[in-house]
């Protein structure tokens, strides 16, 4: 193992590994057509080269795809199927802070050791035995190879599978025969790829669909639902629709993601799992649908956890002033069940109690803390920010709940690098320009929403630069941040001011940024 040489520290290694990692990023937009399946076949030659091509059969896969809650969905099934006490494996993307996320064995991510040793294993066979014909695999289809490497190595009983993108040419979709295959939401996303109507998004999606394979679903819009039907059909699928989980089958206790939508992928997962256990022969002694769940499936769905999805976090430096509340929401859909759920959040008093810290001194008893809410945004520039931030901003509105300001930032994650444990330098000389038409929208939202004209926004701002030589643009109702650690600064300093204020800080638009803030405000 060249890379990892007996003489590098465990840190020197992991970074090594993670350049090597970053070596597989093509610097490809979404939108090149090669994404759209290019290659696919050479997925055959690497798992003859990892001697996967006999491993992944042996496998018993729960294979998961779609366009809102496949995450979640998976999440929650690992969650079921290790309580019920097998060994699971779990196989996810994005990573929010280290790579390792994307591989869980029994609930964990994977170890540091192990990661490497799977690692090098398949990467210097591959380097070893590729050429110009069958190159280097690009970055998720060797996480999806290493995921297969890792799964088949450990004996997993059950692998879980979420698709990356898409369905068909997805890496995840060299498995042949799964147990069981499901469909979460389907919505506008990845249109560049997929195409540009539910249909065609549901038609990709159905790739997955494997020959008499059962499959489930949740309540689709009738023209995605046509397409799934069609395509089930013809490989003589048993397509089942799953709908929403009755809180009520919970006995009592609460779902772990406890947000509206989940409900409805934690119907999905049951129904999944409840199938997975009957084909592989360990089926439900008296299950139905309308006592409550067994044991094993309440415990998992009430403990289950996914980082950066409906997720709460009192900042450590600000206790009990500044409160972030993160979701990876970057769809229309799922931009208005986040500000569904911080508008409930926030609105209700009760959820303090659930947080990690006291109330502070000043809050005596009959007194109570004015709230303040914040928006920290970005979004990748393939996005429409004008399908997101209405979305948000009326939702929001509806619920009574309007941002103070709202700040715009650059990730600090860069999408050519896998990340490092230690946060990188911040690049002086960053490009603000998507920045900058993020706020332009957010402005001539509000003025349009308070029935005013819209005005000329770069009139009505200004440039400063704040206590540490960045950049900052102000306008009337959101600032433009030249670095994330800036706005977080910015957001403490303000909180410490103000002790009287409880500011609450929506984290949305990217699963990046949100990972990027964890890594902060977890430092």
């Amino acid at each position: 193992m060249a890379e990892g040489g007996s003489m590098e520290s465990a840190a020197d290694r992991y970074q090594s590994t993670l350049d090597a990692l970053s070596s597989l990023i093509t610097k490809k937009s979404r939108a090149d057509k090669s994404n759209k399946g290019g290659g696919y076949d050479l997925l055959f030659d690497y798992l003859k080269i990892l001697e996967l091509d006999e491993a992944i059969p042996q496998l018993k896969i729960i294979h998961v795809a779609g366009t809102k809650g496949k995450g979640s969905t998976c999440t929650f099934a690992e969650s079921i199927l290790r309580n019920c006490g097998f060994r699971t494996g779990l196989f996810t993307s994005p990573h929010l802070i280290d790579v390792r996320e994307r591989f869980r064995l029994d609930g964990l991510e994977i170890s540091e050791e192990k990661f490497l040793e799977y690692f090098w294993w398949c990467y210097d066979r591959l380097k070893e035995k590729t050429n110009d014909d069958v190159p280097m695999p690009t970055y998720f289809r060797f996480l999806a190879l290493l995921a297969f490497k890792i799964f088949a190595a450990e004996q997993v009983d059950v692998a879980i599978l979420e698709v990356g993108l898409g369905g068909r040419f997805d890496a995840t979709n060299v498995v042949k025969n799964p147990i069981v295959c499901g469909i979460s939401s389907l919505g506008y996303d990845h249109m560049e790829i997929l195409g540009n109507t539910l249909g065609e998004i549901a038609g990709a999606k159905a790739g997955i669909f494997k020959h008499e394979i059962p499959a489930f679903t949740v309540p689709q819009a009738d023209e995605a639902m046509h397409v799934l039907e069609e395509k089930a059909s013809k490989l003589n699928v048993n397509l089942q629709v799953a709908h929403p989980l009755d809180a009520n089958l919970l006995n009592g206790l609460k779902l772990a993601l406890e947000v509206e939508h989940q409900y409805l992928n934690a119907g999905l997962a049951v129904a999944l799992c409840s199938t997975w256990l009957r084909r592989t022969g360990h089926p439900i002694i008296n299950f139905n649908q309308t006592g409550p769940l067994p044991e094993p499936f309440i415990m998992g769905l009430t403990t289950a956890s996914l980082q950066g999805r409906a997720q709460i976090v009192p900042d450590i430096e600000s206790p009990g002033n500044l409160v972030f509340y993160l979701d990876g929401a970057h769809s229309p859909e799922s931009m208005e069940a986040c500000a569904r759920w911080f508008s409930l959040c926030t609105r209700d008093d009760n959820h303090l109690s659930n947080l990690n810290y006291q109330p502070q001194q000043h809050m005596d008893e009959g007194s109570k803390k004015d709230t303040a809410q914040v928006l920290l945004f970005n979004c990748m520039s393939v996005r429409d920010p004008q399908l997101l931030l209405p979305r948000l901003m009326r939702t929001c509105a509806s619920h009574g709940v309007c941002f103070l300001k709202a700040l715009f930032v650059p990730n600090i994650s860069v999408y050519h690098k896998v990340g490092s444990r230690a946060l990188p330098t911040v690049d002086p000389q960053v490009d603000l320009s998507w920045q900058f038409a993020l706020q332009s929208a957010w402005e001539t939202l509000m003025q349009s929403d308070k029935g005013g004209e819209p005005s000329n926004t770069d009139q009505a701002c200004e440039e400063v630069k704040d206590d540490t030589g960045m950049s900052v643009t102000i306008c009337k109702n959101s600032f433009v941040f030249s670095s994330l650690p800036s706005a977080i600064k910015w957001l403490r300093d303000t909180a410490q001011k103000d002790r009287f204020v409880h500011f609450q800080v929506l984290v949305t638009g990217s699963l990046h940024l949100v990972g990027d803030v964890l890594r902060l405000i977890k430092k």
